[in-house]
């Protein structure tokens, strides 16, 4: 290959690696997407029937599978979904054994009771297990597991970079710690299915003890690697290095931000609580203000730039509004009958499906037909050999 064909080769090689410019610039805000997901977790907390926790499961899982990509972190939805199964076996199980607070008629099986001592009323292990009791522990582990459901729609549909990118200037610090955080169990996933493959390839078995064993060293090797590489990188580039601000902006800095917290815990729990939104809503509101208020003072210390900003379009409203939707049509139905929401469990009959709280789950649709369709993945071109 001559010294005029190299440039032209390696264009041809790195075309094939690069992303187009097209794709960067119409990505969705990915904030947009933790607005949405917690929407709907909100309207899950706020409800115990099966059907529309279902719903909402649903509604999370078309949506990850209609917008995801192919980037590692966009795996890890299955792993957050094998999560809430297992919690909501952990509450059954528990159910089971120790029984439930909710006392029931119809008997299913007893198990044999452990008699114990006369400190621990209140407290038992065995005894009757009832449908009741199981209905109850079913409906509340399900709430749990949606929750982290929403949780890893989020993980698989937001990129921890660019969200690390929106964040103010005065939560850097804090929000590249979140990130590592939260980019710790997509890399396990992946890193788990990588070597997985690569031990059925050998002809080696992927199932049991021993093979699990012999995976985790190399996944802790990894993420040892990983983290040092992080370290040595955040260090090049300056991170934690502050700018000089006046003594009084720190000290009104961090009185507004402390007591902005302060009044947004208040207020939500005025809210949340029966009989205190007179209270909560003023509160949570001057909360909130003196919040951005230490949020913007804060920022004078933050150092940095913004290399080609995400913007908050049109696309990013409607998917953050169809989380907001959810959330409020579901606080308006349990409102309007809280015991279609709240089904209870003795007695024992079958849930029903309120129409409206049903409409605000649907809602939560709306960003797999406005969100931009993923991008397709990038294959290295082969590179031609020139005679």
């Amino acid at each position: 290959m001559t010294g005029g064909r190299l440039p032209g080769a390696l264009a041809r090689h790195g075309a094939g690696l690069r992303a187009p410019r097209a794709d960067r610039a119409t990505a969705l805000h990915a904030g947009a997407w933790w607005v949405w997901a917690l929407g709907l977790a909100a309207a899950a907390s706020r409800t115990t029937n099966p059907l529309l926790l279902a719903l909402l499961v649903a509604v999370a899982g078309y949506v990850v599978a209609a917008r995801r990509t192919d980037a590692p972190w966009a795996r890890s939805y299955a792993a957050f979904l094998r999560l809430g199964l297992l919690v909501l076996g952990i509450r059954l199980v528990f159910a089971l054994v120790l029984g439930s607070p909710v006392p029931g008629t119809v008997v299913l099986f007893t198990l044999p009771e452990v008699p114990l001592p006369g400190w621990a009323q209140g407290v038992r292990i065995g005894g009757r297990v009832t449908a009741e009791g199981l209905y109850f522990a079913l409906c509340d582990g399900l709430r749990l597991a949606t929750l982290l459901v929403c949780v890893g729609a989020a993980n698989a549909l937001a990129s921890p970079a660019r969200l690390l990118k929106s964040l103010p200037g005065a939560l850097y610090e804090a929000g590249v710690a979140a990130v590592v955080a939260m980019t710790l169990a997509p890399s396990l996933v992946a890193d788990v299915t990588r070597l997985r493959a690569a031990r059925r390839l050998r002809g080696r078995r992927d199932t049991g003890v021993r093979s699990v064993l012999h995976v985790a060293l190399p996944v802790l090797e990894g993420a040892l690697e990983r983290s040092v590489a992080l370290a040595a990188a955040m260090d090049a580039r300056g991170y934690g290095r502050t700018a000089p601000v006046p003594r009084r902006v720190r000290h009104a800095t961090a009185v507004c931000t402390l007591g902005g917290l302060l009044g947004v815990c208040v207020g939500t729990y005025g809210l949340l609580a029966s009989g205190g939104a007179a209270f909560g809503l003023p509160v949570l509101g001057a909360g909130l203000a003196a919040s951005l208020a230490g949020l913007r003072l804060g920022g004078r210390r933050a150092v940095r730039t913004r290399y080609r900003p995400d913007r908050w379009g049109p696309r990013a409203w409607l998917v953050a509004g169809s989380g907001a939707a959810a959330a409020a049509g579901m606080l308006v139905a349990a409102a309007a009958d809280p015991s279609a929401l709240r089904p209870p469990a003795v007695p024992l009959t079958a849930p029903g499906l309120p129409l409206g709280a049903a409409a605000a789950c649907l809602a939560g649709l709306l960003p797999a037909f406005v969100a931009p369709l993923p991008a397709p993945q990038a294959v290295p071109t082969q590179r031609r050999k020139d005679p």
